[in-house]
């Protein structure tokens, strides 16, 4: 088969058909079902019928021969009575007289011994008749069949009324009644016809209710896939009309314009975050070349020094900011952790306060933590978290930041305090956006890119922690708190 080709599928592609199917298939198994069980039960109650209709015509021929009067051979049900002695039935009836006239009977004799009994159900095999060729469905020439039988013993008859039945005195007569079973096979087939012509009309009904009621059902569905399908990346604006009914397409819909308005968001943060991106990139390319130019229209009055300067400057800004969209753009894609392990967050920060520069202003970075506080995660991605907590309070800081780590039960939690004039309760979740600087008016060349915070928590989110801003009564408390992993002496 073609690899381009398309699988074939024994069920249908369209949801109504499937449906359609589905309900039909379910019917049809329920309503075989039903079938057997109704063939059944209809074949037990006539074969009891025609039992009782057997037993009744039983006890009617047993009063006849008591009162030695010989049953008439227009039967409904087939008999035949025979006696000891006699090689003739003493009288026959329904289908047995017509296949067995006034030959032998067909019925055993009566044993001569025993106890006189009403026998409810027994079998008899009667013989065959070559020369016989019957006119109804009744055949009882030949096979294996169903009879009632009962006794009439020679005390039960009087000389006169033995006579009366052309028997010996002293015979003993056995009564045979067949049990028909064509009453119940015939009810039974005609059940089963019924049944039959009102299982297909019912399966079709089934399927063409279940095919509209879903085609009715998919209507807002096909009206939210119209307008889902003229939603762009660029213009996820289009919402779904939500119905009034309450059951599951309303969900959907509320659904799907959930999923619209966060393709919106996530849209107008992309365009905001180019948009900031381009206007942080500009500045810095805009000084450099404007410094480039101005040393290459004058180069003997430039002082070169002093523009080397401003370009290693401010290159050093582009690849500051270059690096940190880099940074998001993997922490945006979630990309698996490099080199994962434990990483004692308590040395990390004691590292950092020895080795962080502090030349512009007279600052303080201190940390009064020893213990070790231990935690899973990548040791640069930690150490960048920190940094930037760090680089953060040093511009803002007036003359200290302290670094403090504690374990606190399966938490560890670092804080990073300056003294600096802190940030409004209003701003506490603002500063934690990309490009955002709460001062704007403030030397871009100090103030970072903007992106610090942004990194930072993201960093903590990827280690499944939090970083917040904690409110302090001075300056600006940044909290830290990452799921802690146990130190070798409890493992």
């Amino acid at each position: 088969m073609n690899a381009t080709e398309p699988r074939r599928r024994w069920w249908p592609r369209s949801v109504r058909a499937g449906a359609a199917l589905a309900a039909a298939s379910t019917a049809a198994v329920i309503l075989v079902g039903i079938g057997w069980w109704v063939h059944h039960d209809v074949y037990r109650q006539s074969t009891q019928i025609a039992e009782e209709q057997a037993q009744v015509q039983l006890g009617s021929l047993c009063e006849q021969l008591r009162q030695g009067v010989i049953p008439v051979s227009t039967s409904a049900v087939p008999y035949e009575v025979v006696a000891t002695g006699r090689r003739t039935a003493v009288a026959s009836g329904g289908a047995l007289s017509l296949a067995y006239p006034g030959t032998h009977h067909v019925m055993p004799t009566p044993p001569t011994t025993g106890v006189a009994a009403l026998i409810p159900l027994t079998t008899v095999r009667i013989p065959v008749n070559r020369h016989y060729n019957p006119r109804d469905k009744f055949d009882m020439a030949g096979g294996t069949q169903r009879v009632m039988t009962a006794d009439i013993w020679p005390d039960e008859l009087s000389s006169d009324k033995a006579a009366a039945l052309g028997v010996a005195a002293g015979a003993k007569l056995r009564v045979y009644v067949v049990v028909l079973p064509y009453t119940a096979e015939a009810n039974t087939k005609i059940t089963d016809r019924v049944l039959l012509r009102a299982g297909l009309v019912s399966l079709v009904l089934i399927a063409a209710v279940a095919y509209f009621a879903v085609r009715i059902a998919l209507r807002p569905v096909e009206t939210i896939r119209v307008l889902t399908a003229s939603v762009t990346a660029s213009d996820p604006r289009e919402r779904v009309n939500v119905p009034a009914t309450g059951h599951e397409i309303t969900a959907l819909a509320t659904t799907i314009n959930s999923t619209l308005q966060r393709l919106d968001d996530a849209a107008a943060q992309q365009r905001r975050f180019v948009a900031d991106a381009a206007h942080e990139l500009r500045s810095p390319l805009t000084t450099l070349l404007a410094s480039l130019e101005v040393a290459l229209a004058y180069p003997e009055r430039t002082h070169w020094p002093a523009a080397v300067t401003t370009a290693a400057r401010q290159t050093r800004r582009l690849h500051a900011l270059a690096e940190d969209l880099l940074l998001l753009a993997r922490l945006d894609a979630r990309t698996p952790m490099a080199r994962p392990g434990t990483v004692d967050l308590t040395a990390l920060a004691l590292r950092l306060t020895e080795q962080y520069p502090l030349t512009e202003r007279p600052l303080t970075l201190t940390c009064d933590s020893t213990a070790p506080a231990i935690a899973h995660g990548n040791l640069d991605e930690y150490e960048r978290l920190l940094r930037n907590l760090v680089d953060n309070a040093a511009r803002h800081a007036a003359h200290r930041i302290q670094i403090t780590i504690r374990n606190q039960d399966a938490w560890v939690v670092l804080t990073v305090h300056d003294d600096g004039p802190g940030v409004p309760t209003e701003d506490a979740e603002r500063i934690f956006e990309r490009f955002v600087r709460l001062d704007d008016a403030r030397s871009r060349d100090h103030g970072g890119t903007g992106l610090g915070l942004a990194i930072a928590r993201d960093l903590a989110h990827r280690h499944r922690g939090t970083l917040t801003l904690t409110p302090r009564p001075l300056g600006a408390c940044f909290e830290l708190r990452l799921p802690r992993a146990p130190t070798p002496a409890e493992e």
